[in-house]
């Protein structure tokens, strides 16, 4: 078992992007969820694919189980998909040595920006980028199963 420890901001600036060292194409969809638990099929780059299992419900810290599956699988298992499929492009960003993961949406979700910091460290705001916009850590909306299943959040940065 793993821990998720992360911290989720809005992005309102546009300077990441000379910083990007990689990119990953993903689609994402939950087979599952309820309150505290989800279900979650990730296809990246469609060249590989994982389930993940997520528990908890605290805002910052969640256990998670991920594991390889075969693509073709995970491709047939669109079909049981709950609410929308997610797409994005990760992008993947350092700064002060941590890697902010850079999700940009597109589809229905077109124009939100939410960059995520994995790390259990308490990162003073002095070392946070000028480019992260309002911390959203804990604001389940912004929180990719809610983003399928739910609503689509008023984006305000």
């Amino acid at each position: 078992m793993g821990k998720e420890v992360e911290r989720k901001f809005l992005v309102s600036g546009t300077a990441w992007r000379d910083l990007v060292e990689a990119d990953i194409r993903i689609r994402q969809f939950y087979l599952a969820s309820a309150a505290g638990r989800s279900l979650r099929i990730r296809i990246s780059d469609d060249a590989s694919a994982k389930l993940t299992l997520k528990f908890g419900s605290r805002a910052r810290e969640r256990d998670e189980f991920e594991y390889p599956i075969p693509l073709a699988e995970a491709k047939e298992m669109l079909a049981f998909a709950l609410g929308r499929v997610i797409e994005k492009t990760r992008h993947h960003v350092r700064h002060h040595g941590y890697l902010y993961e850079v999700d940009v949406f597109g589809g229905p979700l077109a124009g939100l920006v939410v960059a995520e910091l994995e790390t259990p460290e308490d990162v003073p705001d002095e070392m946070l980028p000028d480019w992260l916009g309002r911390e959203v850590t804990g604001e389940s909306e912004f929180y990719n199963a809610s983003l399928a299943l739910g609503g689509i959040p008023e984006i305000a940065a």
